[in-house]
């Protein structure tokens, strides 16, 4: 008997195309997916309308004043409900900046004809309004390629329109008037945040070019790109299921479980000196870590990702906020709860 002649492929897309590929189409439940992202705009305009009437006000948006709305302020806009068309600035933005990140993971899966499902949303009575969002993929991922270019897809389109959001609402951004109150809840900014001020600052764009990103009362919007900046940060942790766990798997198979176990030792000291919340962090970096997709060995992911892989790590230096919320250590915490 004659040996099988090997098949001959002219280009990547024809070899993925004569995979064999799951045929059991999951079933969609869109009407699932559409409640989730109508509840999701209305929890996020709940906290913009918030967002909105401190800035209008000189307040700094998340301020914890006596006389001041609470952080998800259902029964103050109960009362007001014309108050809601003030959140609309906020949520839309991060809204749009979450479809961007998950319709990028979407539209490779489409690509790669992997079966994934829409997005979903996940409402919160959180200061945010929301936990995020996600797709859950529902077939094998047939290759290393694949699998990088569907987990660095979410997080490139994601940051891309933070940062045309960014640009344009630092531009909206107003001085601080009021000295805040110690009760405020204040934020610790990306160095994205202080580039980008830098580089508005030598054009002469924005009213608050000149002065430093401490003395600025960022606009709603500004805030909305903040959240999607450190959405990129968490998703790229290299470690575990994150979208980092999933380019340093594709990159380096072997050298995924050590990436992670180390990423959650960094965490550790980050949660006790910085923010109590990489704990959780690690924690979820430490339950994924446990089992990953299966993809084939060969073709090695090759070309042009290599550098792509450079620039997720880029994404990560860019918008890692070490400690995002200011007095929330783990001494900090211990000390408000001993009332001191």
């Amino acid at each position: 008997m004659s040996e099988p002649t090997p098949q001959i492929f002219s280009s990547t897309t024809e070899y993925y195309q004569a995979i064999p590929v799951w045929r059991a189409e999951p079933r969609q439940r869109y009407w699932i997916h559409a409640l989730l992202l109508l509840l999701t705009c209305f929890t996020t305009v709940v906290v913009g309308a918030r967002m909105e009437f401190n800035f209008l006000h000189n307040v700094p948006v998340f301020s914890m004043a006596d006389n001041s709305a609470p952080l998800f302020p259902a029964s103050w806009l109960f009362r007001h409900p014309g108050r809601l068309l003030l959140g609309i600035p906020f949520a839309a933005t991060l809204m749009i900046i979450l479809m961007a990140h998950e319709m990028g993971h979407y539209l490779y899966c489409k690509k790669y004809r992997v079966w994934a499902t829409l997005p979903f949303f996940i409402p919160a009575p959180t200061f945010i309004g929301t936990l995020g969002a996600f797709i859950r993929i529902r077939s094998p991922i047939r290759s290393r390629t694949a699998l990088f270019d569907i987990g660095i897809a979410g997080p490139i389109a994601g940051f891309l329109v933070a940062i045309v959001v960014l640009a344009g609402s630092l531009g909206l951004s107003k001085p601080i008037v009021l000295p805040p109150s110690p009760d405020d809840i204040s934020m610790g900014m990306p160095l994205i945040f202080d580039l980008m001020h830098r580089l508005l600052a030598v054009t002469g764009a924005g009213g608050t070019a000149g002065l430093p990103l401490d003395r600025v009362l960022l606009h709603p919007v500004a805030i909305a790109a903040w959240v999607g900046m450190f959405a990129t940060a968490l998703n790229l942790l290299p470690g575990g299921q994150l979208d980092g766990g999933h380019i340093i798997f594709s990159l380096a198979p072997r050298a995924h479980k050590f990436v992670s176990r180390l990423t959650i030792l960094v965490l550790l000291p980050m949660a006790y000196y910085l923010w109590l919340g990489w704990f959780v962090w690690a924690i979820l970096l430490q339950l994924s870590s446990f089992r990953h997709p299966q993809v084939a060995d060969w073709p090695k992911v090759q070309g042009g990702r290599k550098w792509l892989a450079i620039f997720a790590l880029i994404m990560l230096v860019l918008t890692m906020t070490p400690a995002p919320f200011g007095h929330a250590s783990v001494p900090e915490v211990i000390r408000q709860m001993r009332g001191q």
